[in-house]
């Protein structure tokens, strides 16, 4: 890690090789919530920018992927805590390898449709074999976007987040693209007051389950995932989906399925049985990659199958019209 310093901005660097096929795109695609999120961005000259409230401060990351290596670049208080973590929010500790072992093993069981579905998983694994779960070690960061997510089209959950974001977050350290925002401590999001929380279009609910978490957020960092899954599910207005979604970004773990999703069981059964089905279809179907159900997830997302539309979509609703 080297520190350097140009036109009295401080800021430190850092080059890792990733051991095997990565693709950045991908494994980084499930952390900003919506295009314009403020604490996420893309720029044309390929680097992803994160803004984030570490275990030291405020900070932010510059990635970019040049000829095999990751070079990496941070500013702020939380610097070198975002560069000594750069290989986890890439996946290093993703366990790939016990992954195709499982694939090799669902190939060869007795049963018919567990064979069928395990050769398919594997083929869209072969499609992108640089798709990591990766981890950003912040459950606080993924919680507050997965409540407004709750049960609300994601364009609704994502016009919350930028809105508060924006007006309560920190303007993010360094030589950063315009309007990268750092999002609100946790003593911030307690005081936000009701009227904005309407103004951002999030319900009671929903923000008061956030001021909530906001008060134990200390107490959610670090750990395993299936302790985070405890602590959050003992949180009022949170629960298995909730808890999946937050576990999936903030501890990269891949088999927490989001049970309860809108869409997703729909997906997966038809993936891969041509017909649609329910939660205990969907856990029933993946029972074969236990261990690796979201990651399974991942890749029927990735593989563009979709079974055909044939009722109305959720339409974004609009509390500050109530």
């Amino acid at each position: 890690m080297l520190q350097s310093s140009v036109a009295g901005s401080s800021f430190f660097e850092r080059v890792w090789r990733p051991v095997g096929a990565l693709d950045l795109g991908l494994t980084l695609s499930p952390h900003p919530h919506g295009g314009g999120d403020p604490s996420w961005r893309r720029t044309p000259d390929g680097a992803t920018w994160r803004a984030c409230r570490t275990p030291h401060g405020v900070g932010t990351l510059r990635i970019v992927r040049r000829a095999g290596e990751v070079h990496a670049t941070a500013w702020g208080p939380g610097a070198e805590w975002l560069l000594e973590t750069v290989p986890e929010l890439l996946g290093a500790h993703d366990d790939g390898l016990g992954f195709a072992e499982m694939i090799r093993e669902a190939e060869s069981s007795p049963d018919a449709s567990v064979r069928a579905r395990a050769a398919f998983v594997g083929e869209l694994a072969v499609r992108h074999p640089g798709l990591r779960i990766g981890r950003t070690g912040r459950v606080f960061e993924a919680l507050v976007p997965a409540v407004l997510e709750q049960k609300v089209v994601g364009r609704e959950a994502w016009q919350a987040w930028r809105w508060l974001v924006r007006k309560y977050g920190d303007p993010a350290p360094g030589p950063v693209p315009e309007g990268l925002t750092v999002m609100p401590s946790p003593e911030v999001w307690r005081r936000v007051p009701s009227w904005d929380w309407h103004r951002a279009g999030a319900e009671a609910v929903r923000a008061r389950t956030i001021i909530n978490a906001a008060r134990h957020a200390a107490k959610l960092e670090g750990g395993s995932s299936a302790a985070a899954d405890r602590m959050l599910r003992a949180l009022p207005g949170i629960g298995v989906w909730t808890s999946a979604e937050v576990r999936q970004r903030a501890h990269g773990d891949p088999d927490a399925p989001s049970v309860g999703d809108y869409h997703i069981p729909g997906l997966v059964g038809y993936a891969f049985t041509g017909e649609k089905t329910d939660d205990a279809g969907m856990l029933d179907l993946l029972e074969p990659f236990a261990g690796h159900r979201h990651r399974v997830v991942r890749l029927i997302e990735l593989s563009g199958i979709r079974p055909p539309a044939r009722g109305p979509r959720m339409a974004a609703r609009d509390y500050r019209s109530f």
